[in-house]
């Protein structure tokens, strides 16, 4: 393993320090390969096995422009910082003093919008609506076993992403649990994949309002009018009252028939729930910890980002860490 290292020559400038830690951070990525890890320390650093990552490398090196002389870093590289961030949350605890990936400060973040570009064209297609036959026949057993609810094949909801005060409207992203944050609306299915995700809107959004203006409603809305009365979605009662979407009963008393409906719901609709707790689990830049000193828009990439990797996980049973 690559010791961590340090400066301490007093008798150096500023800049000859600064140098001199490029130069080691240049040496570092010379001596060390990612991909000499072990697979479960890989799979650790970085959430994808070392197969689904050179796959990813081989789609998105194209992309990239050549290697810059300013500071030499190769798509491998790029895609290991991106990675390690997304999963950390965090540039000093994952990128700038991990062996794995010894970046500057400044060098990643010159990267990590061009590889976020990259990287959500690249794997976009990994999230969709579209279900199989078969998908939809397992989903709907599924939920029908949890709630009783027939034709129910996905689950709503939305999440906060934290983020700090933007410079344009911050009073937009300011939410009723009071902080600043994107509205992310997912939808997913009964094995944790996300099918549909939204994270444009910022965080005084409500729900319904977020989801009324999403394009999702359009695709249900079509799906009902041209006779699937089994492609029917469950969302809390914060949703818009729709024929497909099916919400708890308001004010049910305890004890009636309702009441033991929404319970029956809820055990069903929990499944949106534990995709979203697995989802800023396996990607620490999500949950909150830290706010994200990001733009909304790159934000936004982050997310959709995060969201086509942990389908991608899912797709290839890679374990949860």
């Amino acid at each position: 393993m690559i010791s961590a290292y340090f400066v301490s020559d007093s008798d150096s400038s500023d800049g000859e320090q600064i140098a001199k830690i490029g130069s080691n951070r240049r040496m570092l990525r010379c001596m060390f390969d990612p991909l000499e890890l072990s697979n479960e320390a890989f799979s650790h650093n970085f959430r994808v096995s070392k197969e689904i990552f050179v796959e990813i490398l081989e789609e998105i090196t194209p992309k990239f422009q050549p290697i810059r002389s300013s500071n030499g870093l190769t798509a491998k590289e790029m895609l290991a910082a991106t990675l390690r961030f997304l999963t950390e949350g965090s540039y000093q605890r994952g990128v700038g003093n991990d062996f794995t990936v010894p970046i500057g400060q400044s060098t990643f973040s010159e990267i990590f919008e061009e590889t976020l570009c990259a990287l959500e064209n690249t794997l976009k297609h990994v999230i969709t609506l579209e279900m199989t036959e078969e998908e939809q026949a397992d989903a709907r057993r599924f939920f029908y076993e949890k709630s009783g609810i027939p034709g129910a094949v996905l689950a709503i909801d939305g999440t906060h992403i934290r983020i700090t005060a933007p410079h344009e409207n911050p009073v937009m992203y300011y939410n009723r649990k009071g902080f600043y944050s994107m509205n992310a609306l997912l939808i997913c299915d009964h094995r944790n994949i996300i099918r549909y995700v939204n994270a444009r809107f910022s965080g005084s959004n409500h729900d319904a309002f977020i989801f009324d203006s999403s394009p999702a409603i359009e695709y249900f809305e079509n799906k009902w009018r041209n006779g699937e009365r089994v492609f029917r979605l469950l969302g809390d009662s914060a949703y818009p009252t729709k024929p497909w979407l099916v919400k708890p009963f308001a004010n049910a008393l305890p004890g009636s028939q309702e009441a033991e409906f929404n319970t029956k719901h809820a055990q069903a609709r929990v499944v949106i729930e534990k995709t979203i707790g697995m989802l800023k689990a396996k990607f620490r830049c999500l949950n909150g910890e830290r706010q994200l000193r990001y733009s909304p828009t790159k934000v936004v990439r982050m997310v959709n980002v995060c969201c086509a990797l942990h389908n991608i996980c899912i797709l290839n049973r890679i374990p949860e860490v």
